[in-house]
């Protein structure tokens, strides 16, 4: 993620491993930006989606997998060397959020026409920005920003790497796109639930104050 503190701020295991620690403090001190950050995260979701329509070539399916791991990596990083390295912008929230859906979206929607389902791609798309929606405004009207449900972005993540490490697999077996299909449906119907999961704690919450 990027700017993020306190209760605005995802709780990511990874922020206190030691190679998270060093890293984000070797970039900090290198000059690199957290809005930089943000925005190479964007770099490595074009370069995925690539991979994932042009060529259904095995190694492909890895590449793209790799990349959706360093999408992830660059949003830990940047949160990292913008409040603990002490690079906070007052842009920062700006880079914390357009540049996570742009990677969403390449991400889903790449894949969804990968396996011949256009529209399940822009459907997960849609339900995964419609989630960071109902987060970011419970944050605005001053509410802790909700990352519950179901499907998160780093469940979103998780899931769609698994798919695409499946699909190398079935590519070499078969040729099918069962395991992208099947991806792409379980982000769907997961971020639709986390949708109204989350809507329903930001009305009660709503409620309460």
């Amino acid at each position: 993620m990027g700017e993020e503190e306190g209760a605005s701020r995802r709780p990511i295991a990874s922020r206190s491993s030691s190679w998270a620690i060093g890293l984000s403090a070797w970039l900090a001190r290198s000059g690199a930006t957290p809005n930089g950050i943000s925005l190479l995260s964007v770099v490595f979701a074009g370069i995925g989606a690539a991979l994932i329509v042009f060529t259904t070539h095995p190694i492909a399916m890895v590449c793209a997998a790799i990349s959706v791991q360093l999408r992830l990596v660059c949003n830990l990083l940047d949160g990292m060397v913008a409040i603990e390295g002490g690079k906070k912008t007052k842009s920062g929230p700006l880079y914390n959020e357009f540049p996570d859906r742009v990677a969403d979206s390449l991400f889903l929607i790449a894949a969804g026409y990968a396996c011949g389902f256009g529209w399940l791609g822009w459907l997960s798309a849609l339900l995964a920005a419609l989630t960071a929606y109902i987060r970011v405004f419970g944050g605005s009207v001053g509410l802790p920003q909700d990352f519950s449900g179901i499907m998160a972005k780093q469940r979103r993540m998780a899931m769609l790497t698994a798919g695409l490490l499946a699909q190398s697999v079935e590519t070499l077996i078969s040729g099918g796109h069962w395991s992208l299909i099947l991806a792409c449906a379980v982000i769907a119907a997961g971020s639709l639930v986390t949708c109204i999961t989350r809507t329903k704690t930001l009305a009660r919450s709503l409620e309460r104050l």
